[in-house]
C-alpha cells in the first residue's frame, strides 16, 4: 500500500520521457534533500494535506529550476573522475550514486552548495506520524558514514607527543634544574654533556627537557618583549647581557643623552655592570677581563627595564651560583655523587630555599609582563 507523506511536499518535473521524470521531497530543516527518480512517480500526487498545499504552482517550478540550477554547477564543479560518478539511466545505479548528480550533503558539499541550500530549505512543523520518524531515522542513518571523527585534543597530542612535559607543571620543572645544578657544581662537565647528547638516560633526558623549558617558555619570550618595546641601542643591550652583575643606583640628575636609548632625557641613575662572562648553556665562565666593569648613566625609565631585564636574563646563572655555594659550603663527602646530590636536595628542599627561588622566578616574570611601555 502507499505511505502516508503529511508532512512532506511533493513536486514533479518532466521533459517529455518517463525516464527524466523527478520526484523532489522537501523534508524538516534538518533533514537531507532526497531526489528519486522512479517510473512509477507519474501516478503519484501531492499529498493535500501538507503544509505548502498554498504555494503557487510558479514558485515551485522556480524552486525546482534552481534546485537543477545548483545540481548542474556542483556537478560541474566536482567533475567526477571515477566511472561510478558517470550519468547512467539505470534506477540501481541513481540511488546508489546520488552524490554525483546532486552533492548536497553538508559532509560532502562544498561551502558555497551549504550555503545555496539555505533558499531551498522549508521550516516545517514537527510531526508525531511514524512515517516521519522512519524518515529521520534513514536520513540519519545516511548521515552517519559521511560524519567526520573528532580529532584528539590539544591535551591528548600534548601528552602523546611530550608526555613528560604534558604531566609536570612549572615547580616540577625547577626542581629539576636544581638537581641539574647541584650535579654539575660537582661534576662541572655534567651540563655540558647533557647538551652535546652525551647522555640519554632518562633522568638526564627530563633535566635537559626542564633547562630548555626554563629558557624558551619563562626567560626568553619576556626579554624579547621587553627589547622589542624599547628603544635601546643594540650596544646597551649587548653591555646588559655580557655582564652578570648590576647596580643601579640614583645620581644627580642631568639633562643628556640616555646612555641607553640615546634619546634626550633628564638622567639619574647610574648603571654599574661588572662580572664574568659565561656561557649561557653549560654556565663556564670565562675569565678574560674578569675584572671589567662598565657605568653608564640613563633615564628612569630605562633603569627600570635594566633592572627588570638583567633579572630575567641572569637569573639561570645565579641559581647554579647559589647551588654551587651551598655544595661548596657544605663539603662533598666521599659519597656517591648521587648520595651527595640527594642530600644536598633535600636539604634545600626542606630550609624553603628552592621555593624562595622560585618565588623569584614568579616575581620577575610577573615584573616583565607588567612593565611599561616606553614613553
Amino acid at each position: 500500500g502507499k505511505r502516508k507523506r503529511s508532512s512532506t511536499s511533493v513536486m514533479y518535473d518532466s521533459d517529455g520521457s518517463e525516464d527524466s521524470d523527478i520526484l523532489v521531497r522537501k523534508v524538516s530543516a534538518k533533514r537531507r534533500c532526497i531526489i528519486d527518480d522512479d517510473e512509477s512517480s507519474e501516478k503519484q500526487q501531492p499529498d493535500k494535506t501538507c503544509p505548502t498545499e498554498n504555494v503557487s504552482t510558479n514558485r515551485k517550478e522556480k524552486v525546482l529550476a534552481k534546485l537543477k540550477e545548483l545540481a548542474r554547477q556542483s556537478a560541474a564543479r566536482r567533475s567526477c573522475s571515477s566511472a561510478n560518478c558517470e550519468d547512467s539511466n539505470s534506477e540501481a545505479e541513481i540511488e546508489e550514486e546520488p552524490l554525483c548528480q546532486l552533492p548536497l550533503t553538508p559532509s560532502e558539499g562544498s561551502e558555497t552548495d551549504s550555503g545555496s541550500m539555505k533558499d531551498f530549505i522549508v521550516e516545517e512543523e514537527e510531526d508525531n506520524n511514524d512515517d516521519d520518524d522512519d524518515d529521520t531515522e534513514h536520513v540519519k542513518s545516511e548521515n552517519r558514514p559521511h560524519q567526520k571523527q573528532p580529532n584528539p585534543s590539544n591535551s591528548k597530542l600534548l601528552a602523546q607527543y611530550i608526555p613528560q612535559l604534558s604531566r609536570c607543571d612549572h615547580y616540577v620543572h625547577f626542581k629539576r634544574i636544581v638537581k641539574a645544578f647541584l650535579i654539575n657544581a660537582i661534576d662541572d662537565t655534567f651540563l655540558s654533556s647533557l647538551y652535546d647528547g652525551t647522555r640519554q638516560k632518562k633522568y638526564a633526558q627530563d633535566m635537559l627537557l626542564s633547562l630548555h623549558y626554563l629558557d624558551n617558555r619563562f626567560i626568553q619570550p619576556r626579554l624579547e618583549n621587553l627589547i622589542c618595546r624599547s628603544r635601546w641601542k643594540d650596544r646597551y643591550k649587548e653591555r646588559v647581557d655580557c655582564y652578570p652583575d648590576v647596580r643601579i643606583s640614583l645620581k644627580d640628575a642631568k639633562n643628556m643623552s640616555c646612555q641607553a636609548c640615546e634619546m634626550k632625557r633628564c638622567c639619574k641613575f647610574s648603571v654599574l655592570l661588572s662580572g664574568r662572562l659565561y656561557n649561557s648553556k653549560t654556565l663556564e665562565v670565562d675569565d678574560f677581563m674578569s675584572d671589567d666593569k662598565q657605568v653608564l648613566k640613563v633615564g628612569v625609565v630605562c633603569a627600570n627595564r635594566t633592572r627588570v631585564y638583567h633579572n630575567l636574563k641572569h637569573f639561570k646563572y645565579k641559581l647554579y651560583m647559589g647551588c654551587s655555594s651551598v655544595a661548596e659550603l657544605d663539603g662533598v663527602e666521599d659519597e656517591p655523587v648521587k648520595d651527595t646530590v640527594e642530600r644536598l636536595f633535600s636539604h634545600l628542599e626542606e630550609s624553603g630555599w628552592i621555593q624562595e627561588r622560585y618565588n623569584d622566578l614568579e616575581d620577575y616574570m610577573e615584573d616583565a609582563d607588567n612593565f611599561q611601555e616606553e614613553k
